[in-house]
């Protein structure tokens, strides 16, 4: 049987432990310069090294040339405290968790105050200690606070809140943090080259995230695979297998589904994780964890080198280009609803429904009316302005038809015979395409209905012609002919009001023609240059792309906007590529493609436009549409009519058809008798006496 690889790899000093400098930098102070605690608290999470340190600690104050932060290792206190000793008497481990009680708190109490056997002191190293009872933290009180001299505690806790307040404040406290995944990493290629076992690269980071931070659970699970290992050693599709992790192809998959807004394709890639064995939960919080790092690497484009996120090379280049045409919106957005659809799925008897449910929500933007929504919205139609996507037009409102279009835009002036109640009633009807009213047909004189004729639209030639036309006085025999034609020929006001329209409509002048577009600036200094940098612009981006992919991705947001002598101007819709391309690894890859791409030396100035205005298309684009049709000339106002005398309202009757009988007469005294009213109200309304 062999010793797990925890066992045998336990750090034997302070130099040893990785990690955790902040606590074993002052315990070597501390033991260097003689001032020594009587009790010690370490607490952190399980497996970072708090049982670890302890032993150390007593290593180094009972070492034959001690106190000494480096332990000789050959002495007979060094030997048995070792990773295969036996122990020493005079170190004393006790499991809180199975003696917690009263009793044993009395027990060591007892014990305590004799003196060590063969050591310097005698160092008690409670494990779990928040396990001990309040009786037994009260039963060890005094001892702990006032020990012999020769008689150190070192209580070690996942939990120092549980620990009682009397007891942690007689302490030292030395928080222990979890490992981070760079140090890990060492301490795992380390222990494989000792243990001569060939792993692949890839495993690492599957192996540290599994582990989460703490030393003993990475070393199992390197332990585990090590020990499955074939001839070829641990590969990534055996990790991969024995870990359950979603494997990275599926990922990319679902990934670009979501960034082409495919709902089918993701819900395709779920099918494809759950029939081949994995689980919906888990599959949702590896989602989660790439969009995680997607959106640290729209944040930070140089975040693989500097240990933010740790994937092989060419994993990274595919992120990069996933994240760049994402956009950090998108990204946010759906990982706050993969994040509440993993929350759900805590207990759920449909987790793959809820996964589902998610897809359809990340690829619908256009139905979330959050704040989240409505910036990915922005986002996606600022990308398509800076790509020169056409956007849609919004639907053309359907044309009025020509009636009431020539009804609507001809208002009639009231002659000097019409009240001002009946304008505004004709007028009403007009707008509204319908005739007036019968009533209004028989009291309108000719003259309303020749100028309703009058054509409502002109050129302004045409206006002012028919101004002149106007102002000029009609022959005698035109006013005499029109007096003597008025009454006898006047059509009903329907009849006029339609031929008028069409006389409108007629005369109506056409639509001028569009202007020809103005001719082409000339070019200014340097075009020639753009020109030539637009022209030879994929050359370049392939150019960079040979040297370094990740470079060409942040060109991916570029766009040429200008040359100036031997400096290219570049613009970018977000400052974190401009950054990226600029910096010392980035921007000598950049010059150095320019450069064999069109000769020369280059520099390269990058510009950010952050308010997502498309910069001017390269000249290689499509013409631009044809401009607008020119609105139409300003219409001629009508004439006005003459002022009539003032009209009474509130004494003027509504117009009607005379009555067809005669008004009984009037009784003596200017009065209607009873009698003459029911009789002509019968006559009048038809009403009928009860």
């Amino acid at each position: 049987m062999t010793l797990a690889l925890y066992r045998k790899y336990r750090p034997q000093s302070f130099a040893e432990v990785i990690g955790q400098e902040h606590v074993t930098e002052p315990l070597i102070s501390a033991i260097s310069n003689g001032r020594l605690n009587h009790a010690y608290l370490f607490s952190g999470p399980r497996g970072c090294g708090k049982t670890s340190s302890a032993r150390i600690l007593a290593r180094s104050l009972n070492c034959a040339k001690g106190p000494t932060p480096t332990p000789c290792g050959e002495c007979d206190s060094c030997v048995g405290l070792s990773a295969g000793g036996g122990g020493s008497i005079d170190v004393i481990e006790i499991d809180a968790a199975s003696h917690g009680g009263v009793d044993d708190a009395r027990e060591l109490r007892e014990r305590a105050v004799f003196a060590p056997v063969n050591s310097r002191y005698k160092i008690y190293v409670i494990d779990e200690a928040h396990m001990v009872s309040s009786a037994g933290f009260n039963a060890l009180l005094k001892l702990v606070e006032e020990p012999p001299d020769y008689v150190m505690f070192v209580f070690a806790t996942t939990e120092p809140e549980k620990v009682l307040p009397t007891i942690r404040s007689r302490t030292h406290h030395y928080p222990f943090r979890l490992i981070p995944p760079a140090a890990m990493r060492g301490l795992c290629e380390k222990l494989c080259h000792e243990e001569g076992i060939t792993v692949e690269e890839s495993v690492y980071p599957l192996v540290i995230r599994a582990g989460a931070g703490s030393a003993r659970d990475t070393l199992s699970v390197l332990d585990q695979l090590i020990a499955g290992a074939g001839d070829e050693g641990v590969t990534y599709a055996r990790a991969m297998a024995l870990l359950g992790v979603t494997d990275g192809s599926l990922l990319d998959e679902i990934c670009e589904a979501l960034s082409a807004m495919d709902g089918a394709g993701a819900i395709g890639v779920i099918d494809k994780a759950l029939e081949a064995g994995h689980d919906p939960r888990r599959f949702a919080a590896d989602l989660l964890e790439r969009l995680r790092d997607l959106i640290v690497l729209n944040q930070v484009p140089d975040a693989g080198s500097t240990g933010l996120i740790d994937v092989p090379s060419e994993v990274l280049e595919r992120m990069t280009g996933q994240a760049i045409r994402m956009g950090t919106p998108t990204l946010t957005r759906m990982a706050e609803i993969v994040h509440s659809a993993l929350s759900a799925m805590r207990g759920t008897t449909a987790p793959r429904l809820l996964l589902e449910l998610a897809m359809a929500r990340s690829v619908l933007p256009s139905v979330d009316d959050s704040a989240a929504g409505l910036l990915q919205r922005i986002d996606q139609l600022e990308r398509r302005m800076a790509e020169g996507v056409p956007m849609a037009a919004p639907a053309a409102a359907a044309p009025p038809a020509p009636a009431a279009a020539a009804a609507a835009s001809q208002p009639v002036p009231p002659s000097a015979g019409t009240s001002g109640r009946e304008a505004a009633k004709a007028a009403a009807a007009q707008a509204a395409g319908n005739a007036p009213s019968p009533a209004a047909q028989g009291d309108q004189p000719a003259d309303r209905a020749s100028s309703a004729g009058q054509p409502a639209a002109a050129a302004p030639s045409q206006a002012e012609a028919s101004a002149a036309t106007d102002a000029a006085p009609p022959s005698p025999a035109d006013a005499g002919g029109s007096a003597q034609a008025g009454p006898a020929t006047a059509p009903p006001a329907g009849q006029s009001a339609r031929a008028a329209a069409q006389d409108s409509w007629a005369t109506e002048p056409a639509a001028p023609a569009p202007q020809a577009a103005p001719a082409a600036a000339p070019p200014a200094a340097g075009g020639d240059k753009l020109a030539q940098v637009r022209g030879s612009w994929e050359q370049i981006k392939q150019a960079v792309k040979d040297r370094k992919k990740t470079v060409a991705a942040f060109l991916m947001e570029a766009t040429v906007t200008g040359v100036d002598n031997d400096t290219l101007v570049l613009t970018f819709r977000h400052a974190f590529h401009a950054n990226a391309l600029t910096s010392d690894s980035a921007l000598p890859i950049f010059t150095e493609a320019l450069k064999s791409v069109l000769g020369g030396s280059w520099r390269v100035r990058c510009e950010v436009n952050e308010a997502g205005a498309a910069p001017p298309p390269p000249p290689a684009r499509p013409a631009s549409p044809p401009p607008p049709a020119a609105a139409p000339p300003p219409q001629a106002p009508a004439p006005r009519p003459e002022p009539g005398p003032p009209v009474d309202y509130e004494s003027e009757e509504p117009p009607g058809p005379e009555p067809d009988f005669d008004p009984p007469p009037a009784a003596a005294g200017g009065s209607v008798t009873m009698e003459q009213a029911v009789e002509m109200f019968e006559k009048k309304v038809g009403a009928k006496k009860l």
